[in-house]
C-alpha cells in the first residue's frame, strides 16, 4: 500500500490516538521491523504487553494449534482451556477463582461490580463506594475512568458514575478520613505506572491492608501493567507482603492476544453468580489457549527472577551513565518497569531516540518509562542506555 493509500485509509479511524509516524510491520524477540526496513530496540513492548518479547515460539505454537481446533463457542458451554487457565493462575497466586475478559478495563470493571455485589447482597450492608488514588489508572470504560485518579480522562464525559472517593496516595490520614459505611472497596496499583512509575510505600500498603482487614473493606489491587513477571515477581503484590481479595490481569497476559482476568477470593464467589456478571468473547479456547502457554513460560522458566535480575541491572547502568546529566533527575522503578524523571517535557527525547533505534514511550509529560520484555538481554540494556546517555548528557 502507497503512503497516500494508507493516509487515505487511516482518514477512516477516529482520532483517538496520537501516533508516532512510524508503521511497524514485524516483531522478533526485542526487535521491531518498520515498513521502510528500519530496525529498532522496543523498550515499549506494547505498552508492557509482549512480555514475552515478539511472536514467542511457543505462544504460536499454542495459538495455532487452538486455530485450527476451535475458536469459539460462548461461556453456555464447558471451555477446558478457559477452565486450565484459571487453575494455573490460582494456582501460582493468592486468589482461588478467576474470571475472563477482554482487556485491562474490563477486568477493573468486573472487580468494581463484585465489590459492590458481594457488600450488598452477600453482606447486605449497602456498601457501594470505591476509594481509589490520585495519578492512577485504571481504564476508559465510565466507571474505570471515573476511578482514575487523572482529570484528563475524564474531561467531556460528564456526568460521571457516583461511588468513587480519589485521595492522595502514601497518606494514611487521608484514606482514614475517607473511609465510612459506605466503603466497599479501596483499589489502587502497586507502581502507578501511567502516573509517572511510582512504587508504593511499603510501610503504607500494609497499612492499607490492615486498615481493610479491619473495617469489613476489599482490597483490589490493579495488576493490569504490574503483573505476569514485569516487576521482577509474578505478581506485584508480592514485593509488599500483603494478599488482596482482588487483583486484576492483563497486558502481559496473553502475550499480544487481548485477554483480561478478574481473580478473587474464596469467599467472593457468593457474588457473582450466574447470570450476574458475563462476557461473550471472555476466556474463549483462543485466547484462554495462549493464556495457558504464556503463563507455562513465565512460570516454568522462572522470568520473574530474570526481571528482577535485569531490572536492576537496567536501573544501575542508567544510574551510572546519567550521573553527570542535569536534564535526568532521577531512575526508579521495580524490575522491568523503570522510569527515569526529568526536568521537562521527554516527547523530543522520544522522537529522538525513535531516530536511532530506540522505542520508548513516556508516563506523564516529565517521565520516560522504560518497558523491556522479560527475555531482554544485559546486550540490548547496554545498548539502550546508551542511547539514552547520549541523548540525556
Amino acid at each position: 500500500m502507497s503512503d497516500n493509500q494508507t493516509a487515505t485509509a487511516a482518514a477512516s479511524l477516529l482520532p483517538t490516538y496520537a501516533r508516532f509516524p512510524i508503521t511497524l510491520v514485524k516483531g522478533e524477540g526485542s526487535r521491531v521491523w518498520d515498513d521502510a526496513g528500519n530496525r529498532y530496540l522496543d523498550f515499549v513492548s506494547g505498552i508492557a504487553v509482549t512480555n514475552l518479547g515478539h511472536a514467542p515460539a511457543r505462544i504460536k505454537e499454542a495459538l495455532v494449534k487452538q486455530l485450527d481446533q476451535l475458536w469459539h463457542v460462548s461461556n453456555l458451554f464447558q471451555i477446558p482451556n478457559q477452565a486450565e487457565a484459571a487453575k494455573l493462575l490460582t494456582d501460582n497466586s493468592c486468589g482461588d477463582a478467576v474470571f475472563f475478559c477482554n482487556s485491562g478495563a474490563e477486568a477493573n470493571e468486573a472487580a468494581i461490580k463484585l465489590a459492590r455485589r458481594y457488600q450488598q447482597l452477600v453482606q447486605k450492608n449497602g456498601r457501594y463506594e470505591i476509594i481509589t488514588f490520585e495519578q492512577s489508572f485504571h481504564g476508559r470504560t465510565l466507571a474505570t475512568l471515573t476511578a482514575t485518579g487523572q482529570a484528563k480522562v475524564k474531561e467531556g464525559f460528564a456526568p460521571l458514575p457516583e461511588g468513587f472517593t480519589t485521595i492522595r496516595l502514601n497518606d494514611m490520614a487521608a484514606l482514614e478520613a475517607a473511609v465510612s459505611g459506605k466503603t466497599a472497596a479501596v483499589m489502587l496499583e502497586l507502581v502507578q505506572a501511567e502516573g509517572g512509575i511510582h512504587p508504593v510505600d511499603r510501610e503504607y500498603i500494609k497499612q492499607v491492608a490492615e486498615l481493610c482487614k479491619r473495617e469489613g473493606i476489599l482490597l483490589i489491587v490493579d495488576e493490569i501493567q504490574t503483573g505476569m513477571g514485569r516487576t521482577g515477581k509474578l505478581f506485584a503484590y508480592e514485593h509488599f507482603g500483603i494478599e488482596p481479595d482482588i487483583f486484576t490481569l492483563a497486558k502481559g497476559l496473553g502475550s499480544g492476544f487481548p485477554v483480561g482476568a478478574m481473580v478473587a477470593k474464596e469467599k467472593l464467589r457468593e457474588g457473582f453468580t450466574a447470570g450476574s456478571h458475563g462476557s461473550t468473547f471472555g476466556g474463549t479456547p483462543i485466547a484462554t489457549a495462549v493464556v495457558k502457554a504464556t503463563v507455562e513460560t513465565i512460570v516454568g522458566e522462572s522470568l520473574p527472577a530474570r526481571a528482577a535480575e535485569q531490572g536492576e541491572y537496567l536501573m544501575a547502568q542508567l544510574r551510572e551513565k546519567l550521573a553527570g546529566s542535569s536534564f535526568a533527575q532521577e531512575v526508579r522503578g521495580l524490575g522491568l518497569l523503570v522510569g527515569i524523571e526529568c526536568a521537562g517535557p521527554v516527547g523530543d527525547i522520544i522522537s529522538a531516540a525513535q531516530k536511532k533505534g530506540l522505542l520508548v514511550l513516556s508516563a506523564g509529560p516529565n517521565v520516560l518509562r522504560l518497558l523491556p520484555n522479560l527475555l531482554v538481554t544485559k546486550e540490548e540494556i547496554d545498548e539502550a542506555v546508551a542511547i539514552l546517555a547520549e541523548l540525556l548528557a
